[in-house]
């Protein structure tokens, strides 16, 4: 009964053959693939390509967009020992709640993790174990309308105050204009994990530091924290719609590249969609860091980004592991890069030629991708999905204007000293 619910909870998978499947050796392995932008596809395209190489099968499963609800379902399956899945897509913060699940990579990479980013194979290693294989990684970045600044003669934003004044000029200009479906800003603000990761840029650009800094202190309830969701809170029926508290990644999207929207916070994956040919905004969008919070202030973005790791109940870990080696390889990641503008985690491919001809900012924005902010997953372990739960939704609480951020924070901090007993985080 568990495993028919358990199958039933993950949707229905799509079913790739190896032109050799029929032969007797041919095994077959099922692989999780997140779905956002061209994820799915990208997945498809590169396990059909080492399925052909090798003469196996590999079924790709399509698990929920929203990372908190994704989360749930791995940790469901895993709990049972479930063989339904053998590779996970994991996100960045993962490792250390559901490496225990996992199989150690080491001993068949064959050395590889070391062309990847040593602090995104610092994040993967647990207890002295390679849990996962970084895919790609991930930072915010702000999205703008080129010809749009151009027409109102406005530069790209250095300081959230230049944002907002920008935002409502042109947006005001162009609602003038016809465009009464016009906005200054979209962004992620509904209640999930994508609301820590803006919200986590906001803080840090007010320097108002992390939610829970690396030693374990809670540092959330201070006032350039409190500035910072007061200052997001602002942006709600003046630049952004009222909506934009139900937005993730994609609805965020959908109204930028529907040409709705004068900037947008998302992630780098937004780029080959914007510039897709059926794209209403194609060769109109520029890419820069986010904005600062003031002069004082810095630019910050979250660092996001996904990893492979074979499970301990896969039944063929030797294969699982070869299929997640060839999935992160070099020429692999190079191919995602340039048809999807997914971020390498290898260093060398941020030099590659033909990566920086199809996705310009990669290079410009070397540093924001190197240097992201990290959320405190390390620190709090296997608290971490409840701290960041609590996070969001003390967030979303001044977003939506039920409080404000210093009575919202103050009640964090008091949820958050809960779940740190005798504050340590366990």
């Amino acid at each position: 009964m568990m495993k028919k619910t358990i199958i039933k909870a993950i949707g229905t998978g799509v079913f790739l053959s190896a032109a050799f499947s029929l032969q007797a050796h041919a095994e077959t392995l099922t692989i999780s693939c997140g779905a956002v932008g061209a994820e799915l596809e990208l997945c498809k395209d590169g396990v059909k390509a080492w399925a052909e190489k090798t003469g196996n099968e590999v079924k790709v499963v399509s698990t929920p967009n929203s990372s908190s609800e994704r989360l749930a379902l791995y940790q469901q399956l895993l709990a049972a020992g479930s063989q339904d899945i053998d590779i996970f897509q994991i996100d960045v913060v993962w490792p250390g709640m559901l490496g225990q699940h996992f199989v150690d990579l080491k001993p068949f990479s064959n050395g590889a993790e070391k062309e990847h980013f040593e602090s995104i194979v610092n994040n993967n290693t647990v207890d002295g174990k390679l849990v996962a294989m970084p895919w790609f990684t991930d930072a915010g970045v702000l999205y703008y309308r080129k010809d749009l600044l151009e027409k109102y003669s406005q530069q790209p934003p250095e300081t959230w105050e230049q944002l907002e004044a920008s935002a409502k000029l042109v947006q005001d200009g162009e609602r003038k204009a016809g465009n009464d479906k016009m906005w200054g800003f979209v962004w992620q603000g509904r209640a999930y994990e994508g609301l820590t990761c803006n919200a986590t840029e906001w803080v840090a650009s007010f320097n108002g530091g992390t939610v829970v800094d690396e030693k374990g202190k809670i540092t959330i309830n201070n006032p350039q924290a409190a500035k910072a969701l007061n200052t997001a809170a602002g942006w709600i029926g003046t630049i952004s719609p009222q909506g934009v508290t139900n937005y993730a990644e994609e609805e965020s999207r959908g109204v930028f590249q529907s040409g709705n929207a004068v900037f947008m916070r998302n992630w780098p994956y937004a780029w080959s969609l914007a510039q897709a040919e059926d794209s209403a905004i194609k060769d109109k969008v520029g890419v820069v860091a986010l904005p600062k919070g003031g002069e004082d202030g810095r630019h910050s973005a979250t660092l996001g980004g996904w990893q492979l790791a074979v499970s301990k109940y896969a039944k063929n870990p030797k294969l699982s592991a070869d299929l997640v080696m060839y999935l992160t390889s070099y020429e692999e990641q190079k191919r995602r890069a340039i048809k999807a503008s997914y971020n390498p985690t290898i260093n060398a491919l941020y030099k590659d030629k033909d990566v920086l001809a199809a996705t310009p900012f990669f290079g410009s924005l070397y540093e924001t991708f190197v240097s992201g902010v990290p959320r405190p997953s390390s620190v709090t372990k296997s608290k971490y999905n409840q701290v960041s739960t609590a996070f969001f939704n003390a967030v979303h609480s001044v977003l939506s204007g039920k409080e404000k951020a210093e009575a919202s924070l103050a009640q964090l901090e008091g949820q958050l000293r809960r779940f740190a007993r005798n504050g340590k985080w366990k």
